[in-house]
């Protein structure tokens, strides 16, 4: 019954330029396909890490390699990861020049200290094996000496279901651009990142309001508590309307039910099961 689906954050480009579009969804499909077989041989926990690393390394996405740079002119990443099994979370905050900001947050699992930010998170990724690494690309420089954001936001992440029925989610993401130095995004926080044993959901969209809607674990305990994924996601995503809340979804619950939903259609994402598959249109 092992699955799983992946998102790649919001993007404008996807109305406007057909080629970025097709390679987006090209670059998901891939992905969750790939992630897919290897979550065949693996836990749920160690494939959205997995897959969250390759979403990491394609410059498509805005996370990893291609992140956003701030107004001080320096990238600054966040990822989170939690294990439905244990309800345990890690993550980092605001890291500097570290390749997969994910796989940080996944050494961190292990430590009593679970969530760093800034130079304690960057410092903690050097002390344990990952070298200085530069995230950034020609095209988000040239956006920020031009002191053009993009209009979207950029997140990536992935829900699994394993065969033993345990769930885990990971999410990184890049930043919004040209934010103040130390905002705090939804990524590393039970907001944007959240699993039990019955859900779990990975965001993207405007940080701030999936913090003040607390969209993730919302969604986690409407389903612990009965809903369906559809009633978690209608009731949560309806408490987002008061304030115009920009945010995306996806999730998985432990009867392999897949579910994504955004309240301003553009969110990327791909989903497979080893037979079904499905891409954003």
């Amino acid at each position: 019954m092992s699955k799983i689906i992946i998102h790649g954050g919001f993007f404008s480009e996807s109305s406007t330029n057909h080629e970025t579009k097709v390679a987006k969804q090209q670059a998901l499909l891939r992905i969750a396909k790939e992630s897919y077989a290897y979550l065949q041989n693996h836990s749920a926990l160690e494939t959205v890490v997995y897959a969250v690393s390759l979403l990491e390394d394609d410059a498509l996405f805005n996370a990893g390699i291609g992140s956003q740079i701030q107004s001080d002119g320096k990238i600054r990443m966040s990822a989170s990861l939690m294990d439905g099994s244990t309800l345990k979370m890690s993550g980092v905050i605001n890291i500097e020049e570290v390749k997969n900001p994910v796989q940080v947050a996944q050494v961190l699992l292990d430590y009593d200290d679970k969530v760093l930010g800034g130079s304690g998170a960057t410092n903690f990724a050097r002390q344990h094996g990952f070298e200085k690494f530069s995230t950034e690309i020609p095209q988000r420089r040239a956006e920020y000496e031009a002191k053009l954001a993009a209009t979207g936001t950029g997140t990536v992440g992935c829900v699994a279901l394993d065969a033993e029925g345990k769930i885990a989610v990971a999410t990184s993401t890049g930043g919004k651009g040209f934010e103040i130095p130390g905002r705090i995004s939804d990524s590393a926080t039970v907001a944007g990142n959240y699993a039990n044993e019955f859900c779990g959901v990975s965001l993207t969209g405007v940080g701030e309001d999936i913090v003040s809607g607390a969209v993730a674990a919302k969604i986690v305990t409407r389903v612990t508590d009965g809903f369906t994924l559809a009633e978690a996601f209608k009731k949560t995503f309806n408490e987002l309307k008061p304030f115009d809340g920009f945010a995306g979804a996806i999730a998985i619950d432990n009867k392999g039910n897949i579910f994504h939903q955004d309240s301003h259609p553009s969110m990327v994402f791909a989903s497979f099961d080893g037979e079904k598959e499905e891409v954003f249109k």
